[in-house]
């Protein structure tokens, strides 16, 4: 007899739906599967056999073939366990082949018969809904991150025992033994939305510049990079960043949630992502952790840290190389991963936050402390690449901190993150409105074409900025990322028109890296 059962798998970040074919007939006895799968795979077989057995259900000596179609794709990393088992329950007449009609069944068994749970829920529910799929048969441990989608019946089984008594139960009788998962997102996000992040602002003494210049990188998505000796305080500032930043938006939240359920990072029971992403890998990362990929294909950091921030702590550190990986997901806000078993892409719209000490001990140009020679020095702060240079927006100084700023009375004076981030609100939606009706979102997004569009300038500032271009020897690139901060900057202060302070004050962003990357020999 034959049956066939629907399930679903990840490629990459997207989805797909699989048809599990099963056929039992007379012959010699065996169990094959078919249908371009890797070894990995073709092990379902085994644990789907032991499962049935374990809860009580004779195979009988049949011939039995397992088909996985479409045949065009490579079935690799997926698990097709639960579909499998109740496909050959089917042929084998134990249910009725209508009792998976418009449903999905996704699930991973244990020898035992436990349903555990498995990767990119989300996605495989989305694409299940878009295919007119009424109902999906999942893991009880994933019930809830598919139950964000929304007009879709979502039944969590937490054995395959209790996947079958619901399969046989008549159809008006189900609710009554497994009630359909529901999740209230706006709920979700309005109890996220009160709940302020752990880390503040206000526990940041001095650093007024710092400060001043992570408000416009949180307000206009720019690229920042701090320089200063150790104890400055540039790890502590980049860390709050997110407690400035708009909350996820429920789009951003599900685009975010489904590259962590692809990349199993979903926690048990987790709906959704609700908080701006913060990732901050060590320099020993791999290139593959960093960017994706491997032979089961999933997202790395700079993908988990879509929408969000991506810090690099001792930035120096990191070997050129992996630096250099970033230059085209930080212009194109994907990454795309060539192998010889296909092409993936996976979101990357990042805000790049790096910190670096100036020079090996750290202390660099305070001579007093500072022993590192010339040489070492360039080696040093070489790892970063003029390109990635380049494409870092705003690159500041976080100077060590005074004796006076650490009294109590300086304390007391501290912006919270949460007076900040209602002026980085502000900013963000003049951008909204400015953007209205393009694909653009930020300041930072802007094109040469854009610049001129927007950013439009007097005479007296014009002729400002075209001295400033001579004198510092700009190059085209950098001309455009101050106008694109200075835009920021008006932004934040209510101003339309972008005025000579303005430029000023993104011009000044841009000596930080001139002074440390262009020091010579003493």
């Amino acid at each position: 007899m034959f049956s066939t059962v629907t399930s679903g798998a990840v490629r990459g970040i997207l989805s797909y739906l699989i048809e599990v074919e099963v056929d039992v007939s007379t012959g010699l006895p065996g169990f094959s599967m078919v249908g371009f799968m890797s070894g990995d795979v073709r092990e379902a077989g085994d644990r789907v056999k032991v499962a049935l057995k374990n809860i009580g259900v004779k195979i009988p000596a049949s011939k039995i073939t397992v088909n996985l179609s479409p045949a065009d794709i490579r079935k690799e990393g997926i698990v097709i366990d639960l579909p499998m088992a109740i496909a050959i329950l089917i042929a084998m007449g134990e249910l009725e082949e209508k009792c998976v009609n418009d449903m999905v069944i996704l699930g991973e068994l244990g020898l035992d018969g436990e349903v555990k749970p498995v990767k990119g829920i989300l996605p495989i529910v989305t694409k299940a809904k878009e295919m007119g799929i009424k109902t999906v048969l999942l893991p009880k441990d994933n019930a809830m991150e598919g139950a964000v989608v929304d007009n879709i019946r979502i039944i969590g089984v937490g054995s395959l025992q209790e996947a079958i008594c619901y399969l046989a139960a008549p159809e008006n009788e189900r609710d009554s033994l497994i009630k359909p998962t529901t999740v209230n997102v706006r709920e979700i996000f309005e109890r996220d939305l009160g709940r302020e992040e752990g880390l503040d602002f206000a526990d940041i003494n001095g650093q007024a510049a710092v400060k001043r210049a992570v408000e416009v990188a949180a307000a206009g998505f720019h690229h920042l990079l701090l320089v200063g000796p150790p104890g400055s305080g540039k790890s502590m500032v980049a860390k709050r960043i997110p407690s400035i930043m708009p909350k996820l938006s429920l789009e951003e939240s599900l685009e975010v949630s489904t590259i962590y359920s692809v990349a199993g990072e979903l926690k048990e029971n987790q709906a959704l992502i609700t908080r701006r992403p913060f990732m901050s890998p060590h320099h020993s990362i791999t290139e593959t952790a960093l960017t994706g990929g491997g032979n089961v294909p999933r997202p790395g950091v700079i993908s988990l840290a879509h929408r969000g921030v991506l810090f690099l702590d001792e930035m120096a550190e990191f070997p050129r190389t992996k630096l250099d990986m970033l230059r085209q997901p930080m212009e194109d806000k994907f990454i795309h991963i060539a192998r010889s078993r296909g092409t993936f892409s996976y979101p990357a719209d990042f805000q790049l936050v790096g910190a670096l000490n100036p020079c090996p001990c750290g202390y660099y140009p305070d001579r007093n402390k500072c022993k590192c020679t010339s040489n070492e020095i360039k080696r040093y702060l070489g790892h970063i690449s003029g390109p990635i240079l380049d494409r870092i927006d705003i690159c500041v100084e976080a100077p060590r901190v005074d004796i006076s700023d650490l009294s109590q009375k300086s304390r007391s004076l501290n912006e919270s993150s949460k007076t900040i981030r209602q002026r980085v609100m502000a900013a963000r939606k003049r951008q909204e409105e400015r953007f209205r009706g393009t694909n653009l979102k930020f300041n930072s997004e802007m094109s040469p074409g854009d610049i001129q569009k927007y950013c439009p300038l007097g005479n007296i500032e014009q002729s400002y900025l075209e001295s400033v271009f001579s004198k510092m020897e700009l190059s085209a690139r950098a001309y455009h990322k101050i106008l694109r901060i200075a835009r920021t900057i008006a932004d934040l202060e209510n101003s339309e028109k972008i005025t000579r302070l303005h430029i000023m004050e993104a011009v000044s962003y841009r000596m930080t890296d001139g002074k440390y990357w262009s020091q010579r020999e003493e």
